[in-house]
């Protein structure tokens, strides 16, 4: 008797230590806490993208300068070049997304997209390494033009960025992702940590961008491009080999299936059934059994959108079937989580696009504001000169002294008053940041309009060449304000789109949340095209020209100013019509009950998806 009641007492704890969302580990055994994901894995996770963030920003940050400067491309055709290769940076995480969703697993997403990445930085190194790769330096009299990129070089180039560019596409969404997937959310201690890493997830990112933007970006201005742009390829490489090293403490969630097949089923099955009357009665409604491998949450049937729950309405020979227990065509009939999944990604959309903006603002740290600052006065003291490309080391000095103290400090005293777990919401964090941005973009105008000033009193307006006598420190303020606009939006998408989309498509929704930044940089090259379309007029050459100082850049600053005040309107309207995600925890939920005596009994041999 005793020996049965201690092997019971056995198998609970077993059954304790074992992850219940589904995860499992590297054999494809249920997850065991004592052994794998959680703050063991979190130092792999933030390794691989100290590193990443290290290589690629230090290729970006100072993109504009070497368009400039090797490549002779115009300040225009640089800005609007950097943009475009931002916002592809930040699109691609789509593909990389769904192919994590879908096909290949967060993992090993990360490990194929990271060995792209590595290959095209090469190529960009060689590309300025390589002497036959890039044009000529400029002639040594100004009034000889530059010989602009050509041909093959242009080519190599392109290759390498967008090479780049889609490697990143499986980093991004896929990194933060599996590092939250190594907090079990069904176990009340391990998912209150989940939003401490996402803290401590963007402070690495932060220390990676410092390096990146003092170190990467001295080499570059003063050893030479080939350099600057070949060791963040060494580092890149790096990454891949301490992300791999982690294989056996990680935690693994399983591809559930293509997710816009999902969307698509929902679609199809609702369109096919649009004769049908006003619904009433929730109970009609088809609960399961819900397709796919793995667990997936049991989500609350809510009242928005109710035109879809069409498709999840039993009607004619779909009724008799289910009440048969025969099967039932995915594209006829879905159940209601099915539904509710396709919901939320619908609820989330409003406020994908009220975060656009404020990226389109935050842009123009990488391009003008760079351009204004390279005309200005970069001593500190008489033997060294701060480099234009690091001014962002002043957004990041923000962001690691504000962010451990929000998250050790401010939170636990606002949620003395909130009752909050996070002090305040998502959306609260969110709506913070962008009140930021329109701060930044004032004073970044302000402070143009002081630097034009300037180089008015001393005869500067025509000789761009020439060096401002005004410190480029007068532009600490609008990059430490960027820092706060990022500690608050930033961190704050990041925890909203992974909480807020189903659970199967979470590296979707990493990817919807960077393609804010996407879309950001690309409507800062249409905004900066039409504009520049709408001021030139007879002998006014518009807002934004080759000579910065004889441009309106303050008015453009105070456009975008302009345009976040009314982004951040349109963001409270979405804010306030937003319902957070509800998942029944309660019910019938494979990932969230009970593991019994036979299930682990032999946990040697127990799969992960032989308890669902």
């Amino acid at each position: 008797m005793d020996g049965a009641e201690d092997r019971r007492t056995d198998l609970h704890v077993e059954s304790f230590n074992l992850t219940r969302d589904g995860s499992v580990d590297q054999y494809g055994r249920v997850a065991d806490k004592r052994k794998t994901g959680g703050w063991k894995a979190a130092p792999l996770i933030f390794g691989t993208e100290i590193c990443e963030r290290m290589a690629t920003l230090g290729l970006q940050r100072n993109l504009v300068i070497y368009f400039t400067t090797k490549i002779h491309m115009s300040n225009s055709q640089a800005a609007n070049m950097v943009s475009n290769f931002v916002g592809t940076l930040y699109l691609t995480p789509f593909l990389g997304g769904f192919v994590a969703d879908a096909y290949l697993g967060r993992f090993w997403a990360i490990a194929v997209f990271a060995t792209i990445q590595v290959v095209g930085m090469m190529l960009l190194a060689l590309s300025a390494a390589i002497p036959s790769l890039r044009p000529p330096p400029c002639p040594a009299n100004p009034y000889i033009p530059c010989q602009a990129a050509y041909g093959y070089q242009i080519g190599v180039l392109y290759v390498g960025l967008y090479l780049i560019a889609l490697g990143n596409g499986g980093i991004k969404p896929n990194v933060s992702t599996l590092g939250a997937d190594q907090f079990d959310e069904n176990d009340a201690n391990e998912r209150k940590h989940m939003s401490s890493f996402f803290n401590w997830f963007y402070f690495i990112i932060s220390i990676g961008s410092l390096i990146s933007i003092t170190v990467f970006v001295y080499i570059q201005d003063n050893v030479g491009f080939s350099w600057g742009f070949g060791i963040p390829a060494a580092v890149m490489l790096l990454a891949v080999v301490i992300f791999m090293a982690g294989s056996n403490i990680y935690r693994f969630k399983a591809p559930q299936g293509s997710p816009l097949t999902t969307i698509a089923q929902v679609a199809v099955a609702a369109a096919w059934k649009q004769n049908v009357g006003p619904l009433s009665d929730e109970a009609v409604l088809y609960t399961g059994p819900i397709l796919g491998s793995g667990p997936i949450e049991k989500l609350c049937h809510t009242e928005q959108f109710r035109w879809l729950d069409r498709a999840a309405v039993p009607v004619g020979d779909l009724e008799d079937d289910e009440t048969a227990g025969l099967p039932v065509s995915a594209w006829r009939l879905c159940s209601v989580s099915q539904v509710e999944e396709v919901k939320m990604i619908m609820r989330v959309l409003p406020i994908w696009a009220s975060t656009i903006v404020v990226w389109t603002a935050l842009s123009q740290m990488e391009t003008f504001s760079m351009e204004g600052g390279s005309t200005m006065d970069h001593q500190m003291g008489s033997f060294f000169s701060f480099p234009t490309a690091s001014l962002s080391v002043f957004e990041l000095i923000n962001v690691m002294l504000i962010l451990p103290l929000y998250d050790k400090l401010l939170v636990p005293y606002v949620r003395r008053f909130t009752g909050h777990p996070q002090g305040i919401t998502m959306l609260q964090r969110i709506g913070v940041g962008l009140l930021f941005s329109i701060v930044t973009m004032l004073v970044a105008a302000l402070v143009e309009r002081r630097r034009v000033q300037v180089a008015t009193e001393y005869g500067l307006l025509d000789k761009p060449q020439e060096t401002i006598p005004m410190s480029m420190f007068w532009l600490i303020p609008q990059y430490f304000l960027c820092g706060s606009t990022e500690i608050f939006t930033q961190v704050g998408q990041l925890e909203f789109f992974y909480n807020e989309v189903p659970d199967r498509m979470r590296s979707l929704g990493s990817a919807i949340y960077l393609s804010t930044i996407a879309c950001g940089h690309f409507l800062s090259t249409l905004l900066v095209t039409a504009v520049n379309r709408a001021t030139q007029r007879g002998n006014n050459q518009g807002w934004l020209t080759d000579n910065l100082n004889r441009s309106r850049l303050d008015y453009f600053y105070l456009l975008l100013a302009g345009l976040n005040a009314a982004n951040f309107a349109f963001f409270l309207v979405c804010a306030r019509g937003y319902k957070y995600k509800k998942v029944n925890r309660d019910s019938a939920n494979p990932s969230s009950s009970t593991l019994d005596a036979n299930q682990i009994k032999d946990h040697g041999e127990l799969k992960g998806d032989e308890y669902i």
